[in-house]
């Protein structure tokens, strides 16, 4: 087999993260570059692929890179397009033709797109806990929910390239409103920016509990996962109730494709043990006990600096160069 290399772009809605990853799934050069800075999809991809051969100049390879895979908000497989990203300035609203604009500036190497979740559960198959499984699904808590079904060993895309957002299916009726526009979402609730909401909440709703939460003047995910390790009351609250809603999806979420294991992702996940606990405690109680206590709850085996631009150069190596 000849030796190549491969790019993982992880585009998101501040940075572009940029690597160049052989076929053990080691980073060998990377780079961060603003992804914000333009209003326009010419510009920023322009910016993008100077990036890019930069990149390739400087890490003086001993082999050629063949192919380039993204990961982003709404990015779709099948078209290579990225579609109404709202976290995007350079695509609100718009339908970008963003495989062929970044191949075209990349003197025609071929560059396949998903969304940045499908791009965690690929890598996730492809170098870390998931690697030899069929059937999982991926989680990644983070600023969202974000989600990766796998089914016979391939990605689930439905057919107009968009399946699997489980983010944004209901687990609270007419619950919080959903950057989505919906109501109730599991991303209102279950995401880093859900959790920090919950304790905002909940210390307007109880007033004289004491907390290590009220010595933060504006709380985040972590002020709670912190707080929780301290032993703090309401915040080991927040994550039991945070990982109750949780289990309660998860066993919804089996019931469809009986994954061998769920995989979960990003910073929230990062409170171990206070989510673990309560998610297998919620999801055993709500699922068919054809399941109970038979799919494994999995913390991803990559690298959180690189899991991203790993997870996207696993799409790259699809291709048949």
């Amino acid at each position: 087999m000849d030796k190549y290399y491969v790019l993982g772009v992880d585009l998101g809605g501040q940075t572009a993260k940029c690597g160049i990853v052989n076929r053990e799934g080691e980073v060998l050069a990377q780079t961060v570059m603003v992804s914000n800075r333009h209003d326009d999809a010419d510009g920023f991809v322009s910016a993008l692929a100077d990036t890019l051969h930069k990149l390739i100049s400087d890490a003086r390879l001993d082999a050629p890179v063949m192919g380039i895979g993204v990961g982003a908000p709404n990015g779709n497989y099948y078209t290579g397009e990225i579609r109404h990203a709202p976290n995007l300035v350079w695509a609100r609203n718009l339908d970008i033709p963003f495989a062929s604009m970044l191949s075209e500036r990349m003197d025609g190497m071929p560059v396949a797109l998903t969304n940045d979740a499908n791009a965690a559960a690929v890598g996730e198959m492809t170098y870390g806990v998931a690697r030899g499984m069929k059937n999982f699904i991926m989680i990644t808590l983070g600023t969202g929910v974000g989600s990766g079904i796998v089914v016979n060993g391939d990605v689930v895309y439905g057919h107009d390239g968009f399946a699997g957002e489980l983010g944004h299916v209901c687990v609270v009726r007419d619950g919080r409103q959903c950057g989505c526009g919906l109501r109730g979402c599991l991303e209102a609730y279950c995401s880093a920016v859900g959790v920090a909401r919950t304790a905002r909440e909940w210390l307007e709703l109880r007033p004289d509990e004491q907390t290590l939460l009220r010595l933060r003047a504006e709380v985040t995910s972590k002020d709670v996962f912190e707080a929780a390790k301290a032993g703090d009351r309401m915040a080991l609250e927040i994550l039991d109730f945070t990982g109750s809603l949780l289990g309660r999806a998860f066993a919804s979420f089996i019931a469809f494709s009986a994954p061998e294991a769920i995989v979960l992702f990003g910073g929230l996940a990062r409170a171990g043990e206070f989510l673990t606990k309560p998610i297998l405690k919620a999801m055993n109680e709500s699922v068919l006990p054809i399941w109970r206590d038979r799919v494994k709850l999995l913390y991803s085996g990559l690298s959180e600096s690189d899991a991203a631009i790993i997870g996207a150069s696993a799409l790259a190596w699809k291709f048949n160069f």
